[in-house]
């Protein structure tokens, strides 16, 4: 009987484009493989409305990856928006002082 392993990788401490290697075979996983070639999606798991933790297995290995960091994943993401919020209402402010 084969032993399943299981890693816990946070997201936030991975750089590139969320394409990681698999900790126990070194197969390549990747945010962009929609056929499902390399990895395969456990579980997913919200809390209060928000991406707490996804659970992927290697296809390649069977092992068992916990992707964590989501969490500030999405207050950047949500930073950004606000940003991006305020600078069309300063555009729309600058139309209407120059109506």
């Amino acid at each position: 009987m084969k032993q399943i392993q299981s890693h816990v990788l946070d997201l936030t401490e991975i750089d590139g484009n969320g394409e990681l290697l698999c900790p126990e075979c070194g197969n390549k996983i990747s945010p962009d493989d929609c056929a499902g070639e390399g990895y395969s999606i456990l579980d997913i798991k919200v809390e209060k409305q928000s991406l707490d933790e996804v659970i992927i297995k290697c296809n390649k290995c069977a092992t068992a990856i916990h992707l964590t960091g989501f969490s500030l994943l999405q207050k950047l993401s949500g930073t950004e928006i606000e940003k991006l919020e305020s600078e069309k209402e300063e555009n729309d402010l600058c139309y209407f002082i120059h109506v």
